[in-house]
């Protein structure tokens, strides 16, 4: 089987699917490595680098997808290049599933099996192929430097001859994977952290790592078999404004980390809050290409309301790259070990497999994900 890796074509990516370390492991398991020229330049890795891994360098793009049996990919594919792959090539990458049916359609109706890396279960067994948590863990460390950069202020104490500096206060909400890095890391820089969640089972994560559990009675909430926490109600919703509010208007960074999978992420944070916030401090919506937690972020900008900086990054673990293409292709990697078949030297699309039944969006000129059909 022939693995062909392909540039990104999103504007401002660093990150590539696979290092040379990862290529040598491919190859190691008797499988046919290609790259397209410039794989690695966002990371300074020349192709030369590649190729002494293993890896043949092509520079036609259009050959190079014609030629694949299997296509791994950081991102989505455009449209030219579904229809640059032959029926039955085996596709894997990020798909946006839920967001983006057309893409899905076009997959299946060019008779692809493509897997999506959103959709790997939170399983033990599956725990290294979660390219969604190793992603999120390095997003929540870069939204906490980005915000410690743009605040005026710094977040350790501080005893000096000019005085005492008290520690800055971080309130991060949401304590999923990415919460709980942004956690962790504001505390190494010296911070008071506060964290919310709407999963009490967590509470005992962020007290481990140094923050302070935010207790909000919002009756029943709890979290998805998957670990996802569960949409709230308008109700629970308003509750948890109130509650929040208090707390971001003591803090002088505010971390928003809160999703639904496979919706649109929930809008927790008003103007109002906002604007109750002390001037000087940073809101950081880690939500916004989801459609933000926080009303008036945008997605690659900065807005200032009335002294508030609201960052709306994207692409957090893009500010990372090097590590998360090393985190990303890890994974990539014990997906493809998982289903290898050293006997054929090829992917074997075992649908009986839970984790392969999780993933598999679209196969036989369909989409075969039972939560996509509808």
């Amino acid at each position: 089987m022939t693995i062909c890796v392909p540039v990104e074509g999103r504007a401002q990516e660093r990150r590539a699917p696979l290092l040379p370390v990862h290529v040598r492991q491919l190859v190691e398991l008797g499988a046919t490595l290609e790259v397209e020229s410039g794989l690695g330049a966002g990371l300074g890795i020349a192709d030369e680098d590649y190729r002494l891994a293993g890896a043949t360098i092509g520079s036609s793009r259009a050959e190079l997808l014609a030629r694949a049996g299997l296509v791994l990919r950081l991102g989505k594919p455009p449209r030219e290049d579904v229809a640059a792959l032959a029926p039955g090539t085996v596709h894997i990458s990020y798909l946006d599933p839920f967001r983006d049916r057309a893409l899905l359609q076009a997959m299946a109706e060019r008779g692809l099996s493509a897997v999506c890396m959103e959709m790997i279960p939170r399983t033990t067994l599956a725990q290294k192929m979660d390219a969604l948590s190793s992603q999120a863990s390095l997003a929540g460390y870069a939204a906490v430097l980005l915000a410690a950069f743009r605040l005026n202020r710094i977040l350790p104490m501080m005893m000096t001859p000019a005085g005492t500096i008290t520690p800055a206060k971080v309130f991060i909400i949401g304590a999923g994977v990415a919460g709980l890095q942004a956690i962790a890391t504001a505390r190494r820089l010296g911070a008071r952290v506060e964290a919310f969640d709407t999963r009490p089972v967590v509470r005992e994560q962020v007290e481990s790592l140094g923050g302070r559990f935010v207790e909000i009675d919002l009756g029943e909430t709890g979290q998805t078999k998957d670990g996802y926490a569960r949409e709230l109600t308008p109700e629970q919703v308003e509750l948890q404004r109130k509650a929040m509010a208090r707390h971001c208007a003591q803090a002088d960074i505010v971390i928003t980390t809160a999703q639904v999978f496979g919706r649109s992420a929930p809008r927790l944070l008003t103007l109002d809050m906002v604007r109750g916030m002390k001037p000087g401090s940073v809101v950081v919506d880690m939500a916004v290409e989801t459609g933000g937690n926080v009303e008036g972020s945008v997605a690659g900008e900065e807005v200032d309301l009335d002294g508030v900086l609201i960052l709306g990054p994207d692409n957090l673990p893009g500010q990372v790259a090097l590590h998360a293409t090393q985190m990303y292709g890890s994974n990539l990697l014990a997906f493809i070990e998982h289903f290898w078949d050293k006997d054929s030297r090829t992917l074997r699309l075992d649908r009986e497999d839970e984790i392969m039944r999780g993933a598999l969006v679209c196969h036989g000129g369909a989409v075969v994900h039972e939560a996509l059909k509808a």
